[in-house]
Parts: structure tokens; C-alpha cells; sequence
């Protein structure tokens, strides 16, 4: 078994007050783990994701035994995306190309694994051509492409859409109040029995619409809320805000909307009781991070940024999982059309937990596929 190495990476500073440490702000670094093969370094992957913690990632020690160098990779907001800016984590994630390729490494691909499949189809497509000089909240990002040295090419696992999908195909449109997280509209509501599962065509059609005009509501408050922060010279640039109750998607009840071979509920167990929790997807935000992960104006959607790139893809779709479908993997194979190939890891859940069988096999494709590039 490989040796699990440290990396040390620093990166440009970002936001005020993006970290509450005080020595993250003065001296912004990002954190990496990598497995190493012994020999020539020919190959090597980041797999990453905006807020996850990767460093301990199912693939690190597999790849390495196939003599894939595979660095799990964190950005600057780990395990915290309440402040997070997409723009911001593209050019982390260019610190650790940079880094790979100061190694000697011949060749770097990207693992999109999850809420990395956008994040890595992002990075390529500015890579290879940088649009994104503006946040979504129109403050310049400070990119340039030196920040962004391009890939050779992206594997994508278990691979989410992007944040702003995620967030359209999840948030619970039975909200009545902003401010309150229990009250909910029964007509709305999927977790009422009078509505199913299984749920009728125009239950779904309202569903879905009103998940549509909910997002668009808070976004223009966002919006709203910013532009009269920032009317005042001397006043806060952002604020922070709650959105309660983000996991509502029928597919985590009826099994026969977008059928896979996954279980009823949800990743994370119950659909309700996480609908319902303290803290999930998106819960805890400010209004500039909104913008850039969440809202319709990110730039960060992951289908339509693979479509601007050139380089090879694969993709892995896992059928049991239960926050990717057909309809995903459909997506991103329109996006990328000959240049991408769809390889199905029957039985696999989103995160391969207890599955050591699919383990091996999503590292045996992807080392075949990199070695092949």
C-alpha cells in the first residue's frame, strides 16, 4: 500500500472574512492527500469536491495501486459552504493542477466524484476559456488563466448536475413563511399522504413549479438584499441567511419517477427527517454564496460547462444511487457527445459505502481510461 503523503498548497486570498481563522485569511492554504505509485510519474488525479473533505476518498489507495497518482483534494471551504464561491474553489483546484505538474507528472486528469462532477467540468471549461472575470454577484474575480492550467482529461462518478440543480430538483416548495421551518402548504407537499407516493403527472407539474417559483423568490430577495447593502459605502457587502427545508425531491419516495435500482429515501437516510434537520443541504448561506452556488446565475453548472470543453470524458454511472438518475447521466452524455463514454456500476450507492467490489471496479475503469489518454 502506497504511503499517504501531505500536501501543503498555498493559494491566492480571497473574501474578507471567508474563514473565521484569522491564519487562513493572513496566509490562505489548501490541504491535499496522495498516494504516490513507485516509478516513472506518468499519470496523476485530484478528485475534489467544493466543500467535502476528499483527503480520505475511497479512490486514493486503489488508483495508487495502478500507478495513478490520486490526490483527494480540499478547498479553501471545507466542510463549511456557507461563505463558498464557486470561482474561488476553481482556482484551489487549479493550485493542486499546478502543484501536480510541478511534480512531474505527465499527464493530470480530474476525478468528478458527486458535487465534483460540476466543480470539475467548471474548472476545465475556464481553463480553457476564461469567462468567469466576474462573480455572480458582479465583483471581479481576480482570475487569470495562470490560475487555470488545463487537464487532459475528466472522469465523472455518482455526478450531480451542479449546486444550482441540486438545489431547483430539491427545495421544498410547501414553505409558506421563509422564516418558518415547519409550516407547510398540504397542496405542496410531498410528504403528505393525499399526494402519494406514487405521485399523479399534475401533482408532479405543481410540484415542480412551485420549487421554480420558491427559488426564484429567494434569489430576488438575494439580489434585492445586496443592492441595498451595498447602496451604502460604509455598510456590510454581505449577509448571511437560512433556507429551510432543501430536501424535497419525489424521486426519494416514488421509485418509479426516474427508476434506478436505488432504495426509498434519500443519501443521508429519511427524505422528511433531513428535509426537516438543522443543518443539510444549503441550509446555512450568505447572500454572495447563493448567488454563486445556488442560485440560476451560477456559472458553475456542470452539464453545460462539460459541453464547452474538449478533452476526453467518462463517465460511471452508480445505479443504485439515490441522488443520481438516468436523467443525469442523460444529461451529461448530451453535454459531451463522442467525447464521453457511460459505464454503468450496477448496484453501486452514491458513496460506495460498504461496496468494496464496486471500489475496485470504478478504479479499474478509470486507470484504463486514464493510461489510454
Amino acid at each position: 500500500m502506497a504511503e499517504l503523503k501531505l500536501a501543503v498548497i498555498d493559494v491566492k486570498p480571497g473574501a474578507a472574512m471567508e474563514s473565521q481563522s484569522g491564519l487562513q485569511m493572513l496566509r490562505p492554504r489548501i490541504y491535499g492527500a496522495y498516494a504516490e505509485p513507485a516509478g516513472k510519474k506518468k499519470i496523476a488525479a485530484i478528485v475534489m469536491h467544493p466543500a467535502s473533505n476528499f483527503m480520505g476518498h475511497y479512490l486514493l489507495q486503489p488508483l495508487a495501486e495502478r500507478g495513478i497518482c490520486c490526490m483527494g483534494l480540499n478547498s479553501r471551504y471545507v466542510n463549511n459552504d456557507s461563505v463558498l464561491l464557486m470561482e474561488r474553489v476553481i482556482q484551489d483546484l487549479g493550485a493542486g493542477v499546478k502543484f501536480l505538474r510541478e511534480a512531474g507528472y505527465e499527464k493530470v486528469v480530474l476525478i468528478g466524484n458527486s458535487g465534483g462532477a460540476a466543480l470539475s467540468s467548471f474548472y476545465q471549461a475556464q481553463a480553457e476559456q476564461l469567462t468567469a472575470h466576474h462573480f455572480a454577484d458582479g465583483d471581479p474575480t481576480g482570475l487569470s488563466p495562470e490560475d487555470l492550467p488545463p487537464v487532459d482529461g475528466i472522469a465523472l462518478c455518482a455526478a450531480h448536475e451542479g449546486r444550482s440543480r441540486l438545489l431547483l430538483d430539491w427545495i421544498d416548495p410547501s414553505v409558506i413563511d421563509e422564516s418558518d421551518p415547519l409550516g407547510a402548504d398540504p397542496a405542496l407537499d410531498m410528504f403528505n399522504p393525499a399526494n402519494g407516493p406514487s405521485y399523479g403527472a399534475e401533482f408532479l407539474a405543481r410540484f415542480r413549479a412551485g420549487q421554480k417559483a420558491r427559488r426564484d423568490r429567494i434569489e430576488d430577495w438575494a439580489l434585492a438584499r445586496l443592492r441595498l447593502l451595498r447602496a451604502n459605502p460604509a455598510g456590510p457587502r454581505d449577509q448571511a441567511f437560512v433556507i429551510y427545508r432543501t430536501l424535497a425531491d419525489p424521486r426519494c419516495l416514488d421509485l418509479s419517477l426516474d427508476a434506478n435500482e436505488r432504495a426509498v429515501g434519500s443519501v443521508w437516510g429519511d427524505a422528511r427527517s433531513v428535509n426537516y434537520a438543522g443543518n443539510s443541504m444549503g441550509r446555512y448561506t450568505s447572500l454572495t454564496a447563493f448567488l454563486s452556488q445556488w442560485s440560476s446565475r451560477s456559472q458553475a453548472d456542470g452539464p453545460s460547462n462539460l459541453a464547452r470543453t474538449s478533452v476526453p470524458a467518462l463517465l460511471m454511472t452508480y445505479t443504485a444511487d439515490a441522488s443520481t438518475f438516468p436523467s443525469t447521466r442523460d444529461a451529461w452524455l448530451r453535454a459531451a457527445g463522442d467525447r464521453i463514454r457511460n459505464i454503468d456500476i450496477r448496484g453501486a450507492n452514491h458513496y460506495l459505502a460498504g461496496q468494496p467490489l464496486q471500489v475496485e471496479r470504478v478504479a479499474d475503469e478509470i486507470a484504463a481510461w486514464a493510461r489510454a489518454l
